[in-house]
């Protein structure tokens, strides 16, 4: 008997939510799992004008269990494609997200707390 795939697929749909949003500070809290699947939807929350517009943008990752390549990148994207003076700071990312996050450079451009 073939099983349903949707409820797996439901199961690892991330949660993409702006916790706060304001000129000098935006969050962006993360949870679930990103990958190719889901690397849409995340770059399309990256362009949201309320991150866009903020000084310093935090992505909130504590409750985020994988990070693809593809997503690593979108996120190098984003925190090259910021003004020069604007921060990208990653809080709360587990030890193989943080992997994937350095692999890509984000570490290079990005303040990451370990």
């Amino acid at each position: 008997m073939a099983s349903d795939p949707q409820p797996t697929a439901r199961a690892h749909r991330p949660t993409l939510a702006i916790t706060e949003a304001g000129s000098r500070r935006a969050v962006l809290a993360v949870s679930g799992r990103l990958d190719s699947t889901t690397l849409g939807e995340l770059e399309g929350r990256l362009a949201d004008p309320r991150l866009l517009g903020a000084h310093e943008v935090v992505l909130e990752m504590d409750g985020l269990d994988h990070l693809d390549l593809a997503c690593a990148y979108a996120l190098l994207r984003a925190a090259t494609g910021r003004p020069e003076n604007a921060v990208l700071t990653v809080r709360g990312a587990d030890r193989t997200v943080l992997r994937t996050l350095h692999s890509v450079g984000l570490d290079a451009v990005a303040v990451i707390e370990e």
